[in-house]
């Protein structure tokens, strides 16, 4: 399993929009240029972000975004799962049980995939975009390109 560009440029966003929470609303190209990413790819990662309630958008001259809720309220697991879907090391852990495939009921390795999904969500919604905003003051990369 590989986080796609829109997941690691959408939390490097949001990572980003914590560190700079004074100022707010924050606009996307302010962003793109601290991050080092494109403002027209921004806008569709942000649109997702937004569908999903992470984000609030003011329009207007003076607009931009804004967080929906405090930074340690907004998990890693949240933005990635708003921009890439379910969180799952293999397919057949994360659909429905409905559409399982057809050997759930007696698969030995089906165990240990739930397991490492669990495991994986689990630190995922452990660090908020508080904590990675922590770290990247700490370290003096809040103002640089890849948070």
């Amino acid at each position: 399993m590989r986080i796609s560009t829109r997941g690691r440029y959408g939390l490097r966003a949001m990572v980003d929009m914590a560190c700079h929470a004074e100022k707010d609303p924050i606009a996307l190209r302010e962003i793109a240029e601290r991050q080092g990413v494109s403002e027209s790819y921004l806008e569709q990662v942000y649109a997702a972000l937004r569908k999903a309630g992470l984000v609030t958008a003011q329009r207007g001259a003076q607009g931009g975004y804004g967080l929906a809720r405090p930074a340690d309220k907004i998990t890693a697991g949240d933005v990635l799962r708003a921009l890439e879907g379910p969180i799952a090391p293999v397919h057949c852990v994360d659909l429905p049980a409905s559409e399982s495939c057809g050997r759930m009921g007696y698969c030995t390795t089906r165990p240990f995939w739930e397991e490492l999904r669990d495991r994986i969500n689990t630190f995922l919604d452990g660090v908020t975009l508080q904590d990675l905003a922590d770290r990247a003051r700490e370290t003096g990369r809040e103002q640089m390109y890849y948070i």
